[in-house]
């Protein structure tokens, strides 16, 4: 299970209603990057049998129990400064991450 930022949450249903979709993002695990796993996010408006919901400020976080497995227990935030912009993970279970914050390891 992964938790929301309240900026999160409010980016999510930014994306969701420029797109016409409910606030729901996928978060999903991909191999590569510079620490062997990546990050990768979806604004979906499915929820597939088997996932997991976390609903957080008026936004929903779904994952599937694989990529659960590597980001259980992560935080989803979002940055949006001078350098970079987009969500960010804040993941316990990561043993080492990239300088970007875009792969880890676990």
């Amino acid at each position: 299970m992964i938790t929301l930022t309240e900026r999160a949450a409010k980016k999510i249903q930014a994306l969701a209603s420029k797109k016409g979709l409910q606030p729901v993002l996928r978060v999903k695990v991909g191999s590569g990057g510079c620490s062997g796993m990546s990050y990768e996010f979806v604004v979906a408006d499915e929820v597939a049998p088997g996932d997991l919901v976390h609903e957080a400020f008026g936004a929903k976080t779904v994952v599937d129990p694989k990529a659960d497995f590597f980001i259980g227990g992560s935080q989803v935030d979002y940055e949006d400064t001078l350098m970079k912009s987009g969500f960010v993970v804040k993941n316990p279970q990561a043993t080492s991450t990239c300088s970007c914050g875009k792969s880890f390891s676990t």
